[in-house]
């Protein structure tokens, strides 16, 4: 199935007006930009059409189960084998983690909390731009995350960016990107996320100038969406939501094109003299996709208490415990708010999870102030967080009078994990941390009163039957 979406203009970076997409999550898909080009009848014949190359790009083990197997047959013009050696990258990128431990980053129980980046005067690109802020685990040893932050201005030039790392998982917020893959091109506004796989190269070109967003990385292991469990067979994110790109592909001499190779949080560059983006026809599940967030299908409680944020779960990572994630992707889109006798934003917690949460646009429901579009917090294991003095105040105070009401014009995100993050330097010591964030509930007063009756006669003054 094909879906078209429109751009606004026609970019110099060849993107056109409307993109042809393929639909569905987890599809098996067949793309040939020249008809014929694909194989028939097998993957590698001794000579396939058009004298193209085959070669396959492999996300999981060739053993795996069925069922979560992934792989994709490419059939290019030249194979991505064809470069120079690589080499380390000079300069080299020294704010990109993808080991953590006590030498480059470090343990913080502390709320944390900081103001969005602005973007440089200087010329940056996508690479340069991006830097970590936090993470758990190996990318060596195949299990744990990375979370990243991005600021950049300038499209990539003659290269294009390879993660052997892992999967990443890009949540623009300023500025859209127009991406190109080995599969086809993509374009990703803010309020739509992309997911890159494991070893697909790409290229980030940036149509509206400056840009900024969060990027979550997954090592050893691949997005999925979650079980839907007692909610039944619709809900949340529908796999016909999930775009893949069409089949499109350069043919042209590129003297001096840079592969840049991201391996255990380093950065190599090889040289070759075309363009990775060779591709004429692919088949396979292994393929970058996109998704609108405003297609996501919310539920919500209908009668009393707030319900746990993993009912917004957009893509999950699952952990080998059952119900226990590596790395969730969770939104709080626009939604009706109708709980009775209910404290309605999310509740005071303590969490054996760790949570990253970003502001894609609006304001988030829980933070009347200092939680700005661009910016990020961090609450990790067992750290107590919840809504700040003011919100509380203000909810308290429209008693059970308040009636029906809708969040709008709003997308807040989390990025949850089983594992406890580091945190980098460079993030802790940044002038955009605020470190007022802890003022935020520091006037958070006592309502306590021990008086005989007063918590029935309360109950009674709001609405609510005790007997």
């Amino acid at each position: 199935m094909e879906n078209k979406q429109p751009s606004s203009e026609f970019g110099d970076s060849g993107f056109p007006a409307e993109l042809e997409y393929q639909s569905g999550f987890g599809n098996h898909f067949s793309s040939e930009a020249i008809p014929g080009a694909l194989p028939q009848g097998q993957n590698s014949p001794l000579m396939c059409p058009y004298g193209l190359y085959a070669e396959q790009i492999s996300g999981t083990s060739f053993t795996s189960p069925r069922k979560v197997n992934q792989r994709s047959w490419l059939y290019r013009i030249k194979p991505s084998v064809t470069h120079e050696p690589f080499k380390p990258r000079i300069p080299s990128h020294k704010k990109l983690v993808s080991e953590f431990n006590q030498s480059n980053s470090s343990a913080n129980p502390t709320q944390l909390r900081w103001k969005p980046t602005e973007v440089a005067d200087s010329p940056i690109d996508f690479i340069d731009g991006l830097y970590t802020v936090c993470g758990a685990g190996s990318s060596f040893l195949r299990h744990g995350y990375a979370i990243h932050m991005y600021t950049a201005n300038k499209s990539m030039d003659n290269c294009a960016l390879c993660n052997a790392d892992g999967d990443l998982l890009i949540v623009p917020q300023k500025g859209r990107l127009w991406i190109a893959t080995e599969c086809g091109r993509l374009q990703i506004s803010p309020g739509e996320i992309i997911v890159i796989p494991q070893g697909f190269r790409f290229a980030v070109n940036l149509p509206d100038g400056p840009s900024r967003g969060y990027v979550a990385e997954v090592f050893g292991a691949h997005f999925q969406l979650p079980d839907l469990g007692p909610i039944g067979a619709n809900g949340l994110a529908a796999p016909r939501d999930f775009l893949a790109p069409t089949a499109w592909f350069e043919q042209k001499f590129c003297p001096g094109y840079t592969i840049v190779q991201k391996f255990g949080g380093e950065l190599f560059t090889a040289i070759q003299d075309f363009s990775p983006f060779n591709v004429v026809a692919w088949h396979g599940n292994y393929v970058p996709y996109k998704y609108d967030l405003s297609k996501f299908c919310p539920f919500n409680t209908v009668l009393i208490d707030h319900g746990d944020p993993s009912i917004n779960t957009v893509l999950t990572v699952p952990s080998d415990k059952p119900g226990v994630a590596l790395l969730d992707f969770v939104i709080f889109p626009p939604r009706w708010l109708v709980a009775e006798h209910t404290f309605r934003p999310p509740y005071y917690h303590r969490n054996c999870m760790s949570e990253f949460m970003g502001l894609i646009y609006g304001g988030y429901e829980a933070k009347a102030d200092g939680f700005l579009p661009g910016g990020a917090s961090l609450h990790c294991c067992m750290t107590p967080h919840g809504p700040d003095t003011k919100t509380f105040e203000a909810t308290v105070a429209r008693g059970n009078d308040a009636g029906p009401f809708r969040i709008a014009n709003t997308m807040a995100f989390m990025f949850e994990s089983c594992l406890i993050p580091r945190v980098c330097p460079w993030a802790l010591e940044s002038p955009h941390i605020d470190r007022e964030y802890y003022q935020c509930w520091i006037g958070l007063k006592s309502h306590f009163s021990h008086e005989e009756g007063d918590y029935k006669d309360k109950q009674v003054q709001n609405g609510k039957d005790t007997n």
